[in-house]
């Protein structure tokens, strides 16, 4: 059992799996968007990798911050030979401010401490991760609308995706009792267009037990109706 990185090593099947509804949720981008939202999602996932092979707060933190620094810097100056960085400087800085992309380290920053996660913390991390890489998205994208429904669909994810991995019982049944209400904000309203891949990956993130063809029914079903 592992107190402080949110997700545990995952078995090749479920990596695959995440890889291809990756790719069916890209397709639901405009063509000359989907290397943005790709490298938004490749910057999450680098995240949540340094917490989940991080056993030390103080290492993860450095390594955080490394990240915090590199990102603050890209809009000025040429990024490090980091893929990741580099994706990012070039099909997202563009048209995201810096601030919104720090904001998601600031959420996985809350999982580096070993004692138990409450629920302000875990407000506070699907604020961050979710509802900023939300924000971010969608800016991208080129529709920032929605506000608050958009928000709730953001920690709605990171909190349902928290609840798949973290190996702490306790900490699942509270995220998955946080993201419920927020769910139903999200759903509050048809999502528009642009977001709907943004709305697809927030669906997929409440169908953890459901099978490939169900949860791919379900994610083109949003991108056909917005619900």
């Amino acid at each position: 059992m592992v107190n402080n990185p949110s997700h545990d090593a995952s078995p090749p099947a479920t990596a695959t799996a995440s890889a291809a509804e990756h790719r069916i949720v890209l397709s639901y981008a405009p063509a000359d968007r989907r290397a943005g939202l790709a490298a938004l999602l490749a910057y999450d996932e680098t995240l949540a990798a340094i917490l989940r092979s991080t056993r030390q707060p103080m290492i993860g933190q450095m390594r955080l911050t490394w990240w915090h620094d590199a990102v603050t810097s890209l809009a000025a100056s040429r990024p490090p030979a980091e893929p990741v960085l580099r994706a990012l400087a070039s099909d997202v800085v563009p048209a995201v401010p810096a601030a919104m992309l720090t904001r998601v380290i600031e959420g996985w920053e809350e999982l580096l401490d070993p004692d138990p996660l409450d629920a302000a913390r875990l407000a506070r991390y699907a604020d961050g991760r979710g509802a900023g890489l939300f924000a971010a998205a969608a800016a991208m994208l080129g529709d920032g609308s929605g506000g608050e429904r958009l928000a709730a669909g953001g920690r709605a994810w990171a909190l349902s995706d928290l609840a798949a991995n973290v190996s702490e019982a306790a900490t699942a049944t509270l995220a998955t009792r946080l993201a419920e209400a927020e769910f139903a904000a999200a759903r509050s309203a048809a999502w528009p267009r642009a977001q709907r891949p943004l709305g697809a990956l927030m669906h997929l993130s409440a169908m953890p037990g459901a099978s490939p063809p169900a949860r791919a029914a379900r994610a083109l079903w949003h991108r056909l109706t917005g619900r």
